[in-house]
This record gives structure tokens, C-alpha cells and sequence, in this order.
């Protein structure tokens, strides 16, 4: 069962009351948006956007017995502004923005999130469109990729892997999770390897980071919620790695309708990471809407 990150401090931060109009940019399967209808009842709103059909087919089941106060939006949020004016709705009372994937799409959805057992290299959030992991790593340069692994997944073996992964790719596709683990082991000397995470960790953040564009569409949400919110309204915003939170932070510093609430991001507690181990990179950091200064 996926375990939303950072629950009880989400629902706190954005504090919900009967009758707001809340968006919740990524519904996964539709933990935090459960918990938002139900402290708002009876008469909140929720606009979930999501991508993944699969994650949004589990979310509707999750959220029928709140009716019509869900609003399902198939698109990814960088569309927000677009979408809430075709629903006429021009401000909302709160934006939840978690950057994490489900379990589902780590563990069962068999699209290459994840690097454990193999899984076809696709990393698509919606499989209806771009171009797959597989496809990114047969066709871009060796230059290419090593850039792709040292500024989307920070990793400071990115050339060498790089250089593993073209020379590979001579004599057969790499078309698997399996295939892909095996040459980054290949690659990295056990001296140089991570000693908290995967030695592959890095490499895939950054393939799904790049196939997903989840960068430049984050940039893209940072600019557009603070017009979307009304005054007093909350922004809260979960990253799992430092790019996002780097991104956030920065924008929630240097948008003058934004006031930090937050001066440190809110982390996942004992207990919490006793029951969901995965909450333990979680960050949530919150602004809240003020008359511009």
C-alpha cells in the first residue's frame, strides 16, 4: 500500500477548510488529495492533475465517494493555468506539489523506474507520448548522456558510464533495467560506488528527469501557482532530491508575492520513516500567497 510522504505536515501546512478550492498537481494515487476532501468537507474542492493514466484510474476509484467535489485533470501540471481557467476557476485556496513517484510506479508498473529485477527502459510518466529512456539512451551522444547523468542525477561518475553505455550500445540495444545496471556496474570501480544508495541510483533519477522534462516543468509551476493563489493561500511543494529543492527554494525566495513559511524544509519523522523508509529523502517547504510588496 503507497504511503503518502509527509501527510499529517502537508495537511497542516495548507491548512483545508470546508468550502476551499484545493489543487493537488500530482494525485498519484490519491493519498494527500483523500485526506484534503476530508478536511474540507463538506463542501472543498480538489483538483487533481496526473499524468500517468494507470495512477489515475487507482485515484478515481480512491476519491469516488467524494462525488463531484473532484475535479480530474489528465494532464501534467505545467498545463495549470490552462486547465483551472477551462474549469472557471481563475484562484485557489491551496497548491500540493509532491515530486515523488508512487509506489505503483516504482514497483508495479514495469515502466523502468525502478533498477531492481528487469523491466523494459521506458520511464515515461505518460506512455501516450515522448520518447522513452531506451530511445533517449540509443540516440544521444556520449557527451550528451554524460551531461544528462552529471547535472540531472549529480553523478560524478557520469563519463565514464557514459562512455560504458555508447560503447554497448554498438553491439546491442540497451532495452532493459537489467542491461542498463549491469553496464553501470561495469563502469564504476566498487572504490567510487555510494555507500548509502544504489550504485545505479543517480543515473536513473537522471534519465527520468530528462524523459519527463520534470525540470523545466517544475520551473514552469514555481512561476504560474503564486498568480493562481489567493491571498493567504498556501503553496507547498515535496522534492525527493536537491535540483527541485534547490529550484524551490530559490523561487519561493525570489517571488515577492511569496512569503517563506518554512525557513527549513519539514522532514519526515522516526516513526514515519519506521513505516516508509522511502519518506527519508522527502523535503516540504511552504509559502504562503501575501499582497505584493
Amino acid at each position: 500500500m503507497h504511503q503518502s510522504v509527509l501527510l499529517q505536515e502537508v495537511i497542516d501546512s495548507l491548512a483545508p477548510v470546508n468550502g476551499g478550492i484545493y489543487v493537488d498537481t500530482n494525485l498519484g494515487l490519491g493519498g494527500h488529495a483523500e485526506r484534503i476532501l476530508q478536511e474540507s468537507a463538506p463542501n472543498g474542492r480538489l483538483i487533481g492533475f496526473e499524468w500517468d493514466q494507470a495512477a489515475m484510474t487507482m485515484a478515481k476509484a480512491r476519491l469516488a465517494p467524494f462525488g463531484d467535489r473532484v475535479d480530474f485533470v489528465a494532464d501534467n501540471f505545467a498545463a495549470m493555468p490552462e486547465r483551472l481557467n477551462e474549469l472557471g476557476v481563475s484562484q485557489v485556496d491551496g497548491i500540493l506539489c509532491d515530486l515523488g513517484l508512487s509506489s505503483y510506479q516504482l514497483d508495479g508498473s514495469q515502466r523502468g523506474f525502478s533498477f531492481k529485477g528487469s523491466q523494459p527502459l521506458d520511464m515515461r510518466m505518460d506512455s501516450r507520448q515522448g520518447q522513452t529512456a531506451a530511445g533517449l539512451i540509443q540516440t544521444a551522444s556520449e557527451e550528451e548522456l554524460a551531461d544528462m547523468f552529471y547535472y540531472f542525477g549529480e553523478e560524478r561518475q557520469a563519463r565514464r558510464i557514459a562512455s560504458f553505455i555508447v560503447e554497448s550500445r554498438r553491439t546491442s540495444r540497451v532495452e532493459t533495467t537489467e542491461q542498463l545496471v549491469t553496464i553501470i556496474e561495469q563502469a564504476v570501480p566498487k572504490k567510487f560506488r555510494p555507500p548509502k544508495i544504489h550504485v545505479a541510483t543517480k543515473v536513473f533519477q537522471a534519465l527520468r528527469i530528462a524523459v519527463n522534462h520534470e525540470l523545466d516543468n517544475l520551473i514552469t509551476l514555481l512561476k504560474a501557482a503564486p498568480e493562481l493563489l489567493k491571498n493567504e493561500a498556501r503553496f507547498c511543494v515535496i522534492s525527493f532530491h536537491s535540483l527541485e529543492d534547490r529550484l524551490v527554494k530559490r523561487a519561493f525566495g525570489d517571488t515577492p508575492s511569496l512569503e517563506i513559511v518554512t525557513k527549513r524544509p519539514l522532514v519526515a519523522g522516526e516513526e514515519e520513516l519506521k513505516i516508509n523508509p522511502r519518506a527519508r529523502s522527502a523535503k516540504l517547504r511552504v509559502a504562503k500567497k501575501v499582497e505584493k510588496r
